[in-house]
């Protein structure tokens, strides 16, 4: 019974990646949220127009319509929710750490929108269709190019782990040595690397390389937000409109990190511990990071056609 729950996530998992890439559900999943952002982005040009006219209660109602902005913007297919559950899938991260890590890539990737903007604006005096096409043209593919390059990260430590796996069950596999769960064997030594060794993650690096991919890339409702507020004289509403559009887009990619931790859970549980689950685990690190390079490598190149 116990199990069968464990396995639960993984197959509700595949369902929704079979609907998704077989029956046209990014398709179906990209129409609703264009049109959801479509409804928002006119709804909070009218309350735009109440803030500038005095109306105080306005405000909340920005913030609130913000949230929805920054919700729609993150269900559409895109790069945050890609890193984040590829990364999910890949490593072993406990659940609390990466749904922060995608909390503060979210907010990173306002901070990003503001420090373009106001630059743009202060320093570079650039238009408001230069901004856009800095996000759209220039920082869109290098953050896809970025991803690409952590997807090809999780394969080589995938395969690299895989291949010392390897090579420890050939030199350990003859008469006399018995392996246990804590990776050690029955003439007493510890031979290659238990489950945990293989897949915990404890560095600043990896966390700085998957918020930073992220954030290179600015939401443009983010843009177009903060260049209308800094016309319209109400600059600090576009800024923390800017970043309760980051919360809404986290309220996705902490749900996809939620999911992807389960799902890996779910798959690993179906194992034994020990050498057998490490080898599991690097398989499915190899595994993910292939998808997120493949996906992220197209997303580049159609970005870069439209160039």
């Amino acid at each position: 019974m116990t199990r069968g729950l464990m396995l639960l996530p993984l197959v509700l998992g595949l369902g929704l990646a079979i609907w998704l890439w077989g029956f046209g559900g990014f398709a179906t999943l990209e129409i609703w949220a264009a049109e959801g952002q479509r409804e928002v982005q006119n709804a909070m040009a009218r309350m735009l127009r109440r803030l500038r006219g005095g109306d105080a209660a306005a405000l909340a109602g920005l913030m609130w319509l913000c949230f929805a902005y920054g919700f729609f913007h993150a269900a559409a297919p895109g790069h945050g929710k890609l890193l984040i559950g590829g990364y999910g899938l890949g490593r072993r991260v406990p659940m609390l750490r990466l749904s922060s890590l995608a909390l503060v890539s979210s907010l990173a990737q306002a901070a990003t929108a503001v420090v373009l903007v106001y630059a743009g604006v202060f320093v570079f005096n650039w238009t408001r269709q230069r901004m856009v096409d800095t996000a759209d043209r220039l920082l869109e593919p290098v953050s896809y190019g970025a991803i690409a390059v952590v997807g090809l990260w999780l394969v080589i430590r995938g395969a690299r782990r895989l291949w010392a796996a390897w090579r420890e069950a050939q030199a350990h596999s003859g008469p006399g040595h018995h392996t246990h769960e804590d990776g050690s064997c029955s003439c007493g030594h510890k031979h290659g690397i238990t489950l945990d060794e293989a897949t915990h993650v404890h560095s600043l690096r990896d966390a700085a390389v998957l918020i930073g991919s992220v954030a290179i890339r600015p939401c443009t409702g983010a843009v177009f937000l903060l260049i209308l507020t800094w016309r319209m004289g109400i600059d600090l509403a576009g800024i923390a409109g800017a970043f309760v559009m980051g919360l809404g887009t986290a309220s996705v990619t902490v749900t996809v990190a939620v999911l992807s931790v389960t799902m890996r859970e779910g798959a690993l549980g179906q194992v034994m511990g020990g050498p057998g689950a490490a080898r599991v685990a690097a398989g499915i690190e190899l595994l993910a990071g292939l998808l997120v390079a493949v996906v992220a490598t197209q997303l580049a190149l159609s970005a870069l056609s439209l160039l």
